[in-house]
């Protein structure tokens, strides 16, 4: 009452000063009046009321009204701010264009008519490859197994939120985040590779507030924002363009599909050069004034790793000119296969603007990778429909099976080297010339291991299917072997002794001793006790390459010992690169266990676009992107195998 009081007595004092400041007093009520309005009020009070006093019935339909109009404004209040943070449900999504048209850009050396080559599904006739994936129907009988499995993933997409939930914050639209420092930086032209290359990620982990918010923020792409002079031609295709397609293929959002048609008109002005032949930059000024050319010593994959996502755009958009583009540049290596120093493969560099292969050196490593890798990926998204991607990844995948792999010969309790491989290096002088392994272990060799087993159940070779195997075990061995249980970027290893043609790949014996007199030919007389020969570059940048295999030959094979590899892998990464509020890249994990490992202040994309991606779908149900519908890019995102 005391509050009710302090209310009134404001009103009466606010009142008194509308009237002007002055205060004016009733007249006092005197005789029969008075008695009158006194005799009024009185009755007023004690008279009983006329009005009836609502019954149980009424007040309860009365509160029901009410609850019912408390709940449809709240669902409409709710479906606003839905609405508001799930713009997928809505047709109007701030879209911006390139602010060049580069799609009617008149191109100085235009295709002919009569060289233009449409999609072969047009023109030829698609077949009906094997299946790939393992029957996991009599997998799930194991309830203690599966609930493993499940914490295992659910881990590896806590990390995931970590990751983006920062990024977002202090990095999206920029490339990367700067996990220590908590900032950005630009290296990949700016235009949000992290936020682009992860859409996919997103979407296969359900982490759908996350992708639709990121989506928003690629609608405003500008292809054309040219802050910087040029472009990585293939790393703009594999991440950029790559990941638009995919996270279109998952989603089926039109706007991706738009951005990604924006991009690749784009990037089709990088083929305007005499040849038809893109070179490693895609610079804009030299485009306009038609000066563009092609490369004269230029990695292997740089150009030919191309053809995948322009396949796949000209599948998703019926425009022929995406897949002619790349056609070009495939038939050149079909022209020079057999021509080579090592016949079959190609090597690390070569001339694309004199369309000439006369270097010395072979990899499957750093420089030439992807090349081989798209060979049997192109295979596979166009159906078989041209042969010709067949025949070239079955004769480049068998010599480098010759020429390239190996077994590590390394001292074990047991005295015998384990049965693995790894893929090294060769170099051949001359023609006729037996290839000279160098055994240098590269981490992003080790993709090698599901090339070799996804090949081998595409193609009916059970040998290959092996190989994969070993090889995806060898990389695990070389994580496991290493001081802080990662593998580093580039290191050398002394090769089993054995003939080039061994059926365990290049060179080991099915038998391998350690030996000391041949482990101090390669260590320099060193008698160190560990793996590796000499340490090349002891880094890890969060590299996706050995948790690929391991992925791929869990699904091909149904062997859950891939997933405990996996694991094992994965309580080492984060145990080294985690940070606050991320993960890092680490400087050096070949220094003593009992050293710390300094990280840099460096997160590349595809830490969450094929690393992250990779970990948590070989814990997730199989069915989850099957190898039987999917293809993976080399950025690890996927494409659907069917196309109308």
């Amino acid at each position: 009452m005391a509050e009710g009081g302090e209310r009134g007595k404001d009103k009466e004092q606010s009142g008194s000063s509308l009237n002007g400041g002055s205060v004016t007093k009733p007249l006092p009520r005197t005789g029969a009046s008075a008695q009158a309005e006194e005799a009024q009020e009185s009755s007023a009070i004690t008279a009983p009321s006329r009005l009836r006093t609502p019954g149980p019935r009424s007040r309860f339909r009365a509160a029901i009204g009410i609850l019912i109009a408390v709940a449809v404004a709240a669902l409409c209040l709710a479906l606003i701010f839905y609405l508001k943070d799930n713009d997928y449900l809505r047709d109007d999504y701030p879209y911006v264009h390139n602010s060049y048209d580069w799609a009617n850009f008149e191109q100085f050396y235009p295709v002919a008519d009569d060289d233009f080559t449409p999609l072969p599904a047009n023109t030829g006739d698609r077949v009906s490859l094997p299946r790939v994936q393992y029957d996991f129907s009599d997998s799930n009988s194991d309830s203690d197994r599966k609930e493993v499995l499940t914490a295992r993933a659910s881990a590896v997409k806590s990390a995931t939120r970590k990751t983006w939930r920062t990024y977002s914050k202090h990095a999206m639209p920029h490339d990367e985040l700067n996990p220590i420092q908590l900032s950005w930086t630009d290296p990949l032209s700016g235009w949000g590779a992290t936020m682009v290359d992860g859409l996919d990620t997103l979407w296969i982990m359900d982490m759908k507030e996350e992708f639709y918010h990121a989506v928003r923020e690629v609608a405003l792409i500008d292809w054309a924002d040219e802050r910087f002079l040029a472009c990585n031609i293939f790393e703009t295709t594999i991440r950029y363009l790559g990941g638009l397609l995919s996270a279109y293929d998952l989603s089926g959002l039109p706007v991706l599909l738009n951005k990604a048609r924006d991009l690749g008109d784009m990037l089709l002005v990088a083929f305007d050069t005499p040849n038809r032949i893109p070179s490693y930059w895609f610079n804009y000024d030299n485009a306009r004034q038609g000066t563009q050319t092609a490369g004269l010593n230029q990695g292997s994959a740089s150009a030919t790793s191309l053809c995948l996502e322009f396949t796949r755009l000209a599948q998703l958009t019926g425009k022929d000119k995406y897949y002619d583009a790349v056609h070009r540049v495939s038939v050149f290596l079909a022209s020079t296969q057999n021509s080579t120093l090592l016949p079959g493969m190609w090597p690390a560099q070569l001339d694309f603007r004199d369309m000439t292969a006369e270097g010395t050196d072979y990899t499957l490593g750093a420089g030439a990778d992807s090349l081989y890798e798209y060979l049997l990926k192109m295979h596979i998204l166009l159906s078989g429909a041209d042969p010709v991607y067949e025949s070239m990844y079955e004769a480049a995948s068998e010599a480098a099976r010759k020429a390239l792999l190996f077994r590590p010969m390394v001292p074990t309790l047991d005295g015998e080297s384990p049965d693995v491989l790894l893929s090294g290096s060769a170099s051949v002088t001359f023609a006729g010339a037996e290839p000279d392994l160098v055994p240098k272990a590269q981490h992003l060799s080790c993709f090698t291991g599901g090339m070799f087993a996804l090949g081998g159940k595409i193609l009916n070779n059970s040998l290959h299917v092996d190989v994969g195997g070993k090889l995806a075990r060898g990389c695990s061995w070389a994580y496991n072997a290493s001081n802080h249980g990662i593998m580093p970027e580039a290191a050398l290893l002394a090769p089993c002794p054995g003939d080039i043609s061994s059926v365990n790949g290049g060179y080991g014996d099915d038998s391998c001793a350690f030996n000391l007199t041949i482990w101090q030919d390669y260590s320099g007389g060193t008698t160190k006790d560990g793996p590796f020969t000499d340490i090349i570059d002891g880094s890890y940048i969060l590299r996706p390459e050995a948790i690929e295999s391991l992925f791929i030959l869990y699904r091909i094979t149904g062997n859950p010992e891939f997933q405990d590899l996996a694991w094992d892998m994965w309580l080492s990464i984060v145990n080294v690169t985690e940070t606050e509020h991320a993960f890092a890249a680490a400087k050096d994990v070949t220094v003593d266990r009992d050293e710390l490992v300094e990280l840099d202040d460096d997160m590349e994309s595809f830490w969450v676009a094929e690393t992250l991606k990779y970990f948590y779908l070989i814990f997730e149900d199989p069915g989850t992107i099957s190898l039987d519908d999917w293809v993976f890019n080399t950025e690890a995102h996927p494409f659907k195998r069917s196309w109308e």
